[in-house]
């Protein structure tokens, strides 16, 4: 008799030993959350962080490599220049006076684009018949491509065949060549406020923001609707306005639009621009392109960004005494307070 069977117990199945020389494998721990909460963060951002490598950081680091070489783009025997190409941006007299014409430029156009879009939004917020079909008739020029708004311009101001001369033919006037200087610069005026349904769909939004309860009180303390505008409605949206000061500026500043309705839109065609159209990205463009001036052309284009930048600290140091914010930005940054927390 075994002596299993004389202490009354029964032999189970004996499990396989471990091969002599190793040792057991500890269990795998499982990931923590944290763990698994921050791969699937850069599985997901991964593709972006490579498209911004590759396709933005890159290429912003080799134009300003770039803008201190005096490279032209094809040959390899490109050399370094230092500040030269700076120093050549700020003493052209071509180039000062094309950054002068886009400075007037934006001047008139972000102004007039603003004032348009806001009056075009306080006549459809009022409560009128057909104000969804108006609103639509309205935002369709700022729908339309960029390039197509220019060649639509460029076919009605035509000298011989356009419909601005057609009109003038009818009231016995001789027709003008509307593409060429002084008048020019005014087509590419109506050009920037025909696109001003963008700036009434933003004012648009932040009229329809304004509780109506302050409209009416004003009204039932005597206030005239001239009043109840500026002292209720142009205060409460002036951060709108603002945004579209600053979104306007640095958009005009980099306004292609004059190449785009010249006569040859084209490298060849540069010198088709009219002078007072000759803005400071038309120069960029002739500098890359016509010219092969790479190293030049990135320098201008640096000197731009250093621009915008500028302008848009100065206008945000004094927007803090015409802009109304009704939360203020370092009251928002802080934690509400909730009832018992500390």
């Amino acid at each position: 008799m075994s002596t299993g069977q004389l202490t009354g117990q029964t032999a189970g199945p004996r499990m396989p030993s471990p091969p002599s020389g190793t040792a057991a494998r500890p269990a795998r721990r499982p990931l923590s959350r944290r763990t698994r909460r921050a791969g699937a963060f850069y599985l997901f951002a991964g593709p972006w962080v490579l498209g911004f490598l590759a396709l933005t950081a890159y290429p912003l680091g080799y134009a300003l490599w770039l803008s201190f070489t005096n490279s032209d783009g094809l040959s390899d025997n490109s050399r370094f220049v230092g500040l030269d190409n700076y120093r050549e941006v700020f003493s052209d007299p071509d180039t000062v006076a094309s950054l002068a014409r886009t400075g007037l430029f934006t001047a008139i156009t972000v102004p007039l684009t603003i004032l348009a879009g806001l009056l075009l939004a306080v006549l459809v917020n009022q409560p009128i018949r057909a104000r969804g079909l108006f609103r639509t008739l309205l935002y369709l020029p700022a729908v339309v491509p960029p390039v197509g708004a220019a060649l639509t311009f460029k076919m009605i101001f035509d000298r011989d065949s356009g419909a601005a001369n057609g009109a003038l033919d009818v009231l016995g006037i001789s027709g003008v060549t509307w593409l060429v200087d002084p008048y020019a610069r005014w087509v590419l005026i109506t050009l920037t406020l025909w696109g001003a349904g963008n700036a009434m769909i933003i004012s648009l939004a932040g009229l329809q923001d304004i509780p109506k309860e302050l409209h009416e009180a004003a009204r039932v303390d005597g206030a005239s609707a001239w009043q109840s505008f500026t002292r209720i409605t142009l205060p409460l949206l002036s951060p709108v306005l603002f945004f579209q000061v600053i979104t306007g500026i640095i958009a005009t500043l980099q306004s292609f639009a004059p190449l785009m309705i010249a006569l040859d839109p084209t490298p060849a065609g540069v010198g088709s621009v009219p002078e007072s159209n000759y803005f400071f990205m038309i120069s960029v463009f002739a500098q890359y392109f016509a010219n092969g001036r790479y190293g030049y052309a990135s320098a201008m284009l640096w000197v731009l960004f250093a621009i915008i930048v500028a302008v848009t600290i100065l206008l945000f140091k004094l927007s803090k005494s015409a802009v109304f914010y009704s939360v203020e930005p370092e009251q928002a940054k802080k934690k509400p307070r909730t009832i018992g927390g500390a």
